[in-house]
Protein backbone atom coordinates (compact mmCIF):
# COMPACT_ATOMS: atom_id res chain seq x y z
CA UNK A 1 0.00 0.00 0.00
CA UNK A 2 2.52 2.22 1.03
CA UNK A 3 4.68 1.82 -2.45
CA UNK A 4 1.80 2.34 -4.74
CA UNK A 5 1.14 5.42 -2.62
CA UNK A 6 4.25 6.26 -3.26
CA UNK A 7 3.98 5.87 -7.02
CA UNK A 8 0.96 7.96 -7.06
CA UNK A 9 2.61 10.81 -5.60
CA UNK A 10 5.46 10.17 -7.90
CA UNK A 11 3.19 10.12 -10.97
CA UNK A 12 0.87 13.19 -10.22
CA UNK A 13 4.37 15.37 -9.61
CA UNK A 14 5.29 14.66 -13.54
CA UNK A 15 1.95 15.23 -14.30
CA UNK A 16 1.85 18.36 -12.41
CA UNK A 17 5.62 19.16 -14.37
CA UNK A 18 3.84 18.14 -17.50
CA UNK A 19 1.60 20.48 -17.57
CA UNK A 20 3.45 23.36 -15.97
CA UNK A 21 5.99 22.89 -18.59
CA UNK A 22 2.90 23.05 -21.31
CA UNK A 23 1.32 26.57 -20.12
CA UNK A 24 5.24 27.66 -19.68
CA UNK A 25 6.61 26.67 -22.77
CA UNK A 26 9.79 28.22 -23.92
CA UNK A 27 12.11 27.85 -26.67
CA UNK A 28 14.91 26.02 -25.69
CA UNK A 29 18.13 28.27 -25.50
CA UNK A 30 21.04 27.93 -27.74
CA UNK A 31 24.65 29.30 -27.47
CA UNK A 32 25.75 31.82 -29.98
CA UNK A 33 27.51 30.48 -33.40
CA UNK A 34 30.92 28.35 -32.32
CA UNK A 35 29.63 27.93 -28.79
CA UNK A 36 31.44 29.05 -25.59
CA UNK A 37 35.06 29.18 -25.27
CA UNK A 38 34.46 28.16 -21.37
CA UNK A 39 32.72 24.85 -21.72
CA UNK A 40 34.79 21.49 -21.93
CA UNK A 41 36.89 19.71 -19.81
CA UNK A 42 39.46 22.59 -20.66
CA UNK A 43 37.48 25.95 -21.69
CA UNK A 44 38.62 28.93 -20.22
CA UNK A 45 37.06 32.75 -21.06
CA UNK A 46 37.58 34.94 -23.79
CA UNK A 47 38.87 37.71 -20.95
CA UNK A 48 38.90 39.98 -24.34
CA UNK A 49 35.23 39.67 -24.52
CA UNK A 50 34.73 39.16 -20.69
CA UNK A 51 35.80 43.19 -20.88
CA UNK A 52 33.58 44.10 -23.39
CA UNK A 53 30.66 42.14 -21.53
CA UNK A 54 31.70 44.58 -18.58
CA UNK A 55 31.51 47.83 -20.45
CA UNK A 56 27.74 46.24 -22.03
CA UNK A 57 27.04 45.59 -18.43
CA UNK A 58 28.20 49.17 -17.20
CA UNK A 59 26.27 51.19 -19.81
CA UNK A 60 23.17 49.44 -20.59
CA UNK A 61 22.13 46.66 -17.69
CA UNK A 62 23.51 48.53 -14.77
CA UNK A 63 20.39 51.24 -15.09
CA UNK A 64 17.98 48.87 -13.79
CA UNK A 65 19.61 45.66 -12.76
CA UNK A 66 22.04 45.00 -9.65
CA UNK A 67 24.79 42.89 -9.22
CA UNK A 68 25.07 42.55 -5.01
CA UNK A 69 27.40 40.03 -4.82
CA UNK A 70 30.04 41.68 -6.96
CA UNK A 71 33.03 43.92 -5.39
CA UNK A 72 34.88 45.79 -7.74
CA UNK A 73 37.86 43.88 -7.12
CA UNK A 74 37.00 40.87 -8.63
CA UNK A 75 37.40 42.69 -11.51
CA UNK A 76 41.18 42.72 -10.94
CA UNK A 77 41.26 39.64 -8.67
CA UNK A 78 43.75 36.41 -11.18
CA UNK A 79 41.20 35.14 -13.56
CA UNK A 80 39.66 38.27 -13.84
CA UNK A 81 38.97 40.52 -16.87
CA UNK A 82 41.14 42.73 -15.59
CA UNK A 83 43.70 41.65 -13.76
CA UNK A 84 47.17 42.37 -13.92
CA UNK A 85 50.42 40.65 -12.35
CA UNK A 86 51.95 43.78 -11.16
CA UNK A 87 48.93 43.87 -8.92
CA UNK A 88 48.48 40.74 -7.03
CA UNK A 89 46.44 43.02 -4.71
CA UNK A 90 43.42 43.96 -6.92
CA UNK A 91 42.55 47.07 -4.38
CA UNK A 92 45.86 48.64 -5.36
CA UNK A 93 45.38 48.08 -9.45
CA UNK A 94 45.02 52.11 -11.09
CA UNK A 95 42.71 50.33 -13.58
CA UNK A 96 40.20 48.99 -11.22
CA UNK A 97 40.61 51.73 -9.33
CA UNK A 98 39.28 53.57 -12.10
CA UNK A 99 36.53 51.65 -13.26
CA UNK A 100 35.13 51.88 -9.46
CA UNK A 101 35.49 55.83 -9.06
CA UNK A 102 33.22 55.94 -11.96
CA UNK A 103 30.55 54.63 -9.67
CA UNK A 104 29.01 57.13 -6.87
CA UNK A 105 28.03 55.33 -4.13
CA UNK A 106 26.47 56.49 -0.62
CA UNK A 107 28.94 56.66 2.16
CA UNK A 108 27.98 54.38 4.84
CA UNK A 109 28.48 56.23 7.84
CA UNK A 110 27.12 60.08 8.10
CA UNK A 111 29.32 63.59 7.96
CA UNK A 112 29.18 65.69 10.70
CA UNK A 113 25.85 67.16 10.44
CA UNK A 114 24.78 63.61 10.46
CA UNK A 115 24.00 63.02 6.49
CA UNK A 116 24.56 60.82 4.06
CA UNK A 117 27.03 61.88 1.21
CA UNK A 118 27.66 60.48 -2.07
CA UNK A 119 31.31 59.73 -2.51
CA UNK A 120 33.35 57.68 -5.59
CA UNK A 121 33.56 53.73 -4.87
CA UNK A 122 36.63 51.86 -4.02
CA UNK A 123 37.55 48.85 -5.10
CA UNK A 124 36.39 47.25 -1.83
CA UNK A 125 33.13 48.26 -2.32
CA UNK A 126 30.24 46.17 -3.88
CA UNK A 127 28.65 47.08 -7.32
CA UNK A 128 26.46 50.09 -7.51
CA UNK A 129 22.84 49.46 -7.06
CA UNK A 130 20.77 51.38 -9.16
CA UNK A 131 17.63 51.15 -6.79
CA UNK A 132 17.83 52.28 -2.78
CA UNK A 133 16.19 48.65 -2.17
CA UNK A 134 13.22 46.66 -3.60
CA UNK A 135 9.99 48.98 -3.42
CA UNK A 136 12.11 51.76 -5.33
CA UNK A 137 13.15 48.93 -8.07
CA UNK A 138 9.23 48.33 -8.42
CA UNK A 139 7.80 51.77 -8.35
CA UNK A 140 10.49 52.52 -11.25
CA UNK A 141 9.45 49.20 -13.53
CA UNK A 142 6.02 49.22 -13.09
CA UNK A 143 5.58 47.00 -10.26
CA UNK A 144 8.72 44.67 -12.30
CA UNK A 145 11.79 43.36 -9.90
CA UNK A 146 13.88 43.68 -12.16
CA UNK A 147 16.29 40.08 -11.18
CA UNK A 148 20.09 40.37 -9.46
CA UNK A 149 22.36 39.53 -11.93
CA UNK A 150 25.35 38.05 -9.69
CA UNK A 151 24.53 34.63 -10.82
CA UNK A 152 21.78 34.65 -12.81
CA UNK A 153 23.41 32.04 -14.81
CA UNK A 154 23.62 29.56 -12.51
CA UNK A 155 19.76 30.44 -11.67
CA UNK A 156 18.43 30.51 -15.52
CA UNK A 157 18.23 27.03 -17.12
CA UNK A 158 20.61 27.47 -20.02
CA UNK A 159 23.17 29.76 -18.33
CA UNK A 160 24.77 31.94 -20.67
CA UNK A 161 23.03 30.66 -23.59
CA UNK A 162 19.76 31.74 -21.84
CA UNK A 163 20.93 34.98 -21.27
CA UNK A 164 22.27 35.31 -25.07
CA UNK A 165 18.77 33.78 -26.51
CA UNK A 166 16.90 36.21 -24.76
CA UNK A 167 18.96 39.35 -25.65
CA UNK A 168 18.72 38.82 -29.18
CA UNK A 169 14.97 37.31 -28.98
CA UNK A 170 12.66 40.26 -29.61
CA UNK A 171 10.57 40.37 -32.76
CA UNK A 172 12.39 43.64 -34.84
CA UNK A 173 10.55 47.02 -34.41
CA UNK A 174 8.97 46.31 -38.07
CA UNK A 175 7.19 43.47 -37.31
CA UNK A 176 4.73 45.63 -34.40
CA UNK A 177 1.41 47.06 -35.63
CA UNK A 178 -0.56 49.82 -34.05
CA UNK A 179 -4.76 48.67 -34.00
CA UNK A 180 -7.57 50.88 -33.11
CA UNK A 181 -10.61 48.85 -32.43
CA UNK A 182 -13.83 48.62 -30.44
CA UNK A 183 -15.11 46.69 -27.52
CA UNK A 184 -18.25 47.89 -25.88
CA UNK A 185 -18.82 51.03 -27.16
CA UNK A 186 -15.03 52.28 -26.45
CA UNK A 187 -12.25 52.59 -28.61
CA UNK A 188 -8.94 49.81 -27.29
CA UNK A 189 -5.67 50.71 -28.63
CA UNK A 190 -3.43 47.63 -29.28
CA UNK A 191 -0.01 46.55 -30.42
CA UNK A 192 0.18 43.12 -32.30
CA UNK A 193 3.07 41.26 -33.44
CA UNK A 194 3.23 39.39 -36.82
CA UNK A 195 4.07 36.35 -36.22
CA UNK A 196 3.90 35.27 -39.34
CA UNK A 197 7.06 37.50 -40.12
CA UNK A 198 8.97 36.34 -37.28
CA UNK A 199 11.79 33.30 -39.07
CA UNK A 200 13.71 33.63 -35.69
CA UNK A 201 11.01 31.22 -34.17
CA UNK A 202 11.73 28.88 -36.95
CA UNK A 203 9.69 25.67 -37.48
CA UNK A 204 7.57 27.25 -34.32
CA UNK A 205 6.61 30.69 -36.77
CA UNK A 206 2.86 30.04 -37.94
CA UNK A 207 2.43 28.64 -41.25
CA UNK A 208 -1.25 29.24 -42.11
CA UNK A 209 -3.82 31.90 -41.67
CA UNK A 210 -3.50 35.10 -39.69
CA UNK A 211 -1.37 34.80 -36.34
CA UNK A 212 -0.77 38.19 -34.61
CA UNK A 213 0.24 38.28 -31.24
CA UNK A 214 -1.62 41.08 -28.83
CA UNK A 215 1.34 42.67 -26.85
CA UNK A 216 -0.29 43.45 -23.53
CA UNK A 217 1.03 47.19 -22.10
CA UNK A 218 4.71 47.88 -20.35
CA UNK A 219 5.21 44.33 -21.40
CA UNK A 220 7.27 42.48 -24.43
CA UNK A 221 6.78 39.71 -25.99
CA UNK A 222 10.08 37.23 -25.71
CA UNK A 223 10.22 33.35 -26.99
CA UNK A 224 12.63 32.51 -24.48
CA UNK A 225 11.05 34.46 -21.72
CA UNK A 226 8.58 31.50 -20.02
CA UNK A 227 4.98 32.17 -20.00
CA UNK A 228 1.61 31.48 -21.72
CA UNK A 229 1.01 33.48 -25.08
CA UNK A 230 -2.57 31.75 -25.49
CA UNK A 231 -4.82 34.17 -24.24
CA UNK A 232 -3.00 36.86 -26.12
CA UNK A 233 -2.90 34.86 -29.64
CA UNK A 234 -5.35 35.44 -32.31
CA UNK A 235 -4.26 32.76 -34.34
CA UNK A 236 -5.02 28.75 -33.78
CA UNK A 237 -4.82 28.41 -29.74
CA UNK A 238 -3.27 24.91 -30.60
CA UNK A 239 -0.22 26.36 -32.45
CA UNK A 240 0.56 29.70 -30.29
CA UNK A 241 3.87 30.34 -30.47
CA UNK A 242 5.86 29.86 -27.17
CA UNK A 243 7.37 31.71 -25.40
CA UNK A 244 5.93 34.81 -22.78
CA UNK A 245 6.31 38.38 -21.91
CA UNK A 246 8.63 40.67 -19.95
CA UNK A 247 8.84 44.08 -18.52
CA UNK A 248 11.99 44.55 -19.69
CA UNK A 249 12.26 46.09 -23.59
CA UNK A 250 14.53 45.27 -26.24
CA UNK A 251 18.04 46.87 -24.77
CA UNK A 252 20.09 45.99 -27.70
CA UNK A 253 20.33 47.93 -31.20
CA UNK A 254 23.76 48.14 -33.05
CA UNK A 255 26.33 50.15 -31.73
CA UNK A 256 24.43 51.28 -28.35
CA UNK A 257 28.11 50.85 -26.86
CA UNK A 258 30.88 51.66 -28.37
CA UNK A 259 34.13 49.14 -27.86
CA UNK A 260 37.72 50.58 -26.79
CA UNK A 261 39.17 47.45 -28.96
CA UNK A 262 36.94 48.73 -32.28
CA UNK A 263 35.34 45.48 -32.47
CA UNK A 264 32.14 45.82 -34.08
CA UNK A 265 28.71 46.67 -31.79
CA UNK A 266 26.09 44.27 -33.10
CA UNK A 267 23.45 43.14 -31.42
CA UNK A 268 24.40 39.44 -31.06
CA UNK A 269 27.96 41.01 -30.41
CA UNK A 270 27.07 42.83 -27.18
CA UNK A 271 24.84 39.89 -26.11
CA UNK A 272 27.65 37.29 -26.21
CA UNK A 273 30.18 39.77 -24.47
CA UNK A 274 27.72 40.34 -21.02
CA UNK A 275 26.50 36.98 -21.68
CA UNK A 276 30.42 35.69 -20.92
CA UNK A 277 30.91 38.44 -18.44
CA UNK A 278 27.61 37.13 -16.74
CA UNK A 279 29.10 33.79 -16.62
CA UNK A 280 32.17 34.73 -15.26
CA UNK A 281 30.73 36.64 -12.42
CA UNK A 282 28.79 33.21 -11.68
CA UNK A 283 32.01 31.47 -11.54
CA UNK A 284 34.99 33.56 -11.39
CA UNK A 285 37.50 30.48 -10.29
CA UNK A 286 36.21 28.11 -13.50
CA UNK A 287 39.86 28.27 -15.32
CA UNK A 288 41.55 27.46 -11.08
CA UNK A 289 39.58 24.72 -11.25
CA UNK A 290 39.46 23.14 -14.20
CA UNK A 291 43.49 22.82 -13.74
CA UNK A 292 42.96 21.55 -10.44
CA UNK A 293 40.53 18.80 -11.49
CA UNK A 294 42.52 17.99 -14.40
CA UNK A 295 45.59 17.48 -12.07
CA UNK A 296 43.76 16.06 -9.82
CA UNK A 297 42.64 13.26 -12.77
CA UNK A 298 45.92 12.70 -13.80
CA UNK A 299 47.49 12.40 -10.21
CA UNK A 300 44.50 9.46 -9.75
CA UNK A 301 45.03 8.00 -12.88
CA UNK A 302 49.06 7.54 -12.48
CA UNK A 303 48.25 6.47 -8.49
CA UNK A 304 45.61 3.49 -10.24
CA UNK A 305 48.22 2.40 -12.62
CA UNK A 306 50.58 2.18 -9.70
CA UNK A 307 48.20 0.10 -7.57
CA UNK A 308 47.36 -2.14 -10.30
CA UNK A 309 51.05 -2.93 -10.44
CA UNK A 310 51.14 -2.83 -7.10
CA UNK A 311 48.44 -5.80 -6.36
CA UNK A 312 49.85 -7.72 -8.88
CA UNK A 313 53.25 -7.77 -7.66
CA UNK A 314 52.20 -8.15 -3.88
CA UNK A 315 50.07 -11.24 -4.65
CA UNK A 316 51.48 -13.14 -7.76
CA UNK A 317 52.17 -16.15 -6.09
CA UNK A 318 49.01 -16.80 -4.58
CA UNK A 319 46.09 -18.31 -6.84
CA UNK A 320 42.68 -16.77 -7.38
Amino acid sequence: MKTFRILAISLAGLAFAGIAQAAGGAKHPHAPEGGWPFEGATGEYDLASVQRGYAVYKQVCSSCHSMKLMSYRNLGEKGGPFYDPAYPNPNDNPFVKALAADNEIVSPTPNDIGEFEMRPASPADRFRSPFANDAAARAANGGALPPDLSVITKARPGGASYVYSLLTGYPDFEMYEDRVTEANGETVYQTVIDMAKFDKLGADKPQHGPAYLIQPAAQYYNPYMAGDTKPNYLGDPRHAPPGGFLAMAPQLVPDRVEYTDGTPATVEQMAHDVAQFLAWAGDPKLKARKETGLATMVYLGILTILLWFSYKRIWRKVEH
